[in-house]
Parts: C-alpha cells; sequence; structure tokens
C-alpha cells in the first residue's frame, strides 16, 4: 500500500484498486483524555465549533507530525477503514529533507496503528513517479509539489535526486492570507474553511481579465456581530501574491545551485507541478512568466504522491530499520 501522509489530507492507495481512501488529517478529541471522538471528513466540520473541552486540529503540521498519540490514532482509523487492513506494507510520501526525528515520528505512528512495515519516500520523488515522469534519462526535470502545509521540489536526473528543499509556504498560508486580508480590508473574521473555498472559487495567481464577486459570511471585528461582506477576484488574487513570491523565491533558491548542464535540460524539461496547490488558477502561468521556463501541471496533481509511492523501488528507500 501506499501512503502520502498530508497535512490537510491522507491518501491510501493500492496497486489493483487504486486511491481507496482520501481523508482530511483531522481529529476531534477531548483535551484532557486524549479520547478520539471523530476522525476525517466528520472531524473537519467540527472545526471552529467545538466547546472548550474538545479540540479539532490535525496532528500533522507542515508535514510532519506533531501529536503522535492522536496520529496514531487517526492513521489507525484510516487504515481500518480500507478493508484490507492486515498487518499491510507501507510505502509513505514524507516531505523532502525531512529530520531523522520526523522520519521516526512517522514510523513509530504507523506501527503503532498496525502496519507490518514502512518506508519513507520523499514527496518529490513520489510525485515525480506518479506524474509520470520519465527516470531513466539522465536529463533533468524538476518536480515542485504544493501541498497544503509545505512546497517540496527536487531536481532529478537518472532516477536521483540532485538536489531537494522545502519550504513552509503552501496551500494553507495562501488560506492564511486570505484571511489577514479580510480582517484588515473588510474588518471581517472568516474561518480557514471558508478560506479555503474564497480561493478555489476566486483565487489565481495572475491578475484576473474578468472580475468576479462572491458573497460571504463571517464576524464583524468592531462590534462581534455576524455579517455579510461582497469580495472580489482581484484582491483576492493581490492577497495571494506574498505566499506566491515565497514559493517563487524558493524554487530560484534551488534553480541557483545546479549545474549549468542541467540548466540546460529544464530550458527543455521544464518545472512539473503537483500537489493540490498548483491546482490554483494560473499557477503555472505565474511561475513560467517569473522563471522564464516552461512549467506544467501534471495530469491529477493532488493524486500524484500517492500513486507514486507505488512505484517506488523499496530496496533503494530507507526502511524503519
Amino acid at each position: 500500500m501506499g501512503m502520502d501522509l498530508g497535512t490537510s489530507s491522507v491518501r491510501i492507495s493500492t496497486k489493483s484498486r487504486g486511491i481507496i481512501l482520501d481523508e482530511p488529517s483531522v481529529v476531534a478529541y477531548y483535551r484532557n483524555e486524549g479520547k478520539v471522538l471523530a476522525v476525517g471528513a466528520q472531524a473537519l466540520e467540527m472545526l471552529g465549533k467545538t466547546p472548550a473541552h474538545i479540540q479539532a486540529a490535525s496532528p500533522i503540521r507542515h508535514g510532519v507530525i506533531v501529536n503522535l498519540p492522536i496520529a496514531e490514532a487517526m492513521l489507525h482509523y484510516f487504515l481500518r477503514q480500507t478493508s484490507l487492513f492486515f498487518r499491510h506494507q507501507l510505502v509513505i510520501s514524507v516531505p523532502a529533507n525531512i529530520t531523522n526525528v520526523a522520519r521516526r515520528a512517522v514510523r513509530e505512528a504507523t506501527l503503532a496503528a498496525g502496519a507490518a512495515k514502512v518506508w519513507l519516500i520523499e514527496a518529490p520523488t513520489a510525485a515525480a513517479l506518479g506524474a509520470q515522469v520519465d527516470m531513466s534519462t539522465p536529463l533533468g526535470v524538476m518536480v515542485v509539489d504544493i501541498g497544503s502545509g509545505i512546497t517540496d521540489m527536487a531536481v532529478l536526473s537518472s532516477g536521483q535526486t540532485i538536489i531537494s528543499d522545502s519550504v513552509r509556504i503552501a496551500g494553507n498560508q495562501c488560506n492564511i492570507a486570505i484571511q489577514e486580508m479580510m480582517r484588515y480590508k473588510h474588518k471581517l473574521l472568516i474561518s480557514h474553511n471558508l478560506a479555503e473555498e474564497i480561493k478555489i472559487s476566486l483565487g489565481t495567481a495572475v491578475l484576473p481579465k474578468t472580475v468576479q464577486e462572491m458573497e460571504i459570511k463571517g464576524s464583524d471585528i468592531v462590534n462581534g456581530l455576524p455579517r455579510t461582506q461582497v469580495i472580489n477576484s482581484q484582491e483576492i488574487h493581490l492577497a495571494l501574491q506574498e505566499p506566491l513570491q515565497g514559493i517563487l523565491d524558493s524554487i530560484k533558491r534551488v534553480l541557483a545551485q545546479i549545474t549549468p548542464a542541467l540548466a540546460g535540460d529544464l530550458v527543455t524539461n521544464g518545472i512539473v507541478l503537483t500537489g493540490g496547490g498548483s491546482l490554483l488558477e494560473s499557477i503555472d502561468k505565474y511561475l513560467q512568466n517569473q522563471l522564464q521556463i516552461p512549467v506544467k501541471i501534471a495530469a491529477n496533481p493532488h493524486q500524484c504522491a500517492v500513486l507514486g509511492t507505488l512505484k517506488a523501488d523499496i530496496e533503494t528507500l530507507d526502511s524503519e530499520r
């Protein structure tokens, strides 16, 4: 089985059935006891709506487990949900350049949840395999995997990672940027989930030619009362420029470290975008205009990492040993 253990979602796949689970990586639990109340989609609906003694949150932040017991409970639930669970061997996608401590936490949580054996693969490599990038040639290619909590990137050649990096700027930071714009410009507090809906509906990486509007609801900062506000795609575009610039700067730092030979390859092969963040409208055009090299979005980009875990050569991967 393959698993993409993400900040906002967990996906599990098998070679015979494809993706068999795609659930939010959110758990609702009692603060004092640590007892789990709800997991996945049911827990996501409880975000921001729970009483003080119940916490609804993700045990994963920026692609790293931050609450081991809750992560174990979440993974145990998800693995049982697959109906295939019986001491399965798992290949798990993790962020590039993840620390040994974070690697150990992933292994411990998954083994405690009932897996028989665990291998880890860096997200850009898994995404490249899932995007059907030709890994057999010496021609260099760059993969940028934009998730919810982290953006992973790597330059690959002959099936090997030449250089990789991770930055904690991704889809969630775009949502936060929208929330901050609403706070300061419209004096309105909105939820993270609503910011995500706004990003999907109105968000665009380049200035929109046609202005679209959307009516949203939130809490007035001045008097605390609920109210509505009409927003448009131009102001959302402006709000997204800071996190997009952060992703762009990170890509530039990686490109600045490659050899001239690899740079020549990228002029032809360019960058392949994967991850849910690459679904932001025109992000490929934005990066291509800024970098002056080809940029394309993989088919089903949000599924590339989990599907790529099934194509990995486990003999070359880092096992729990």
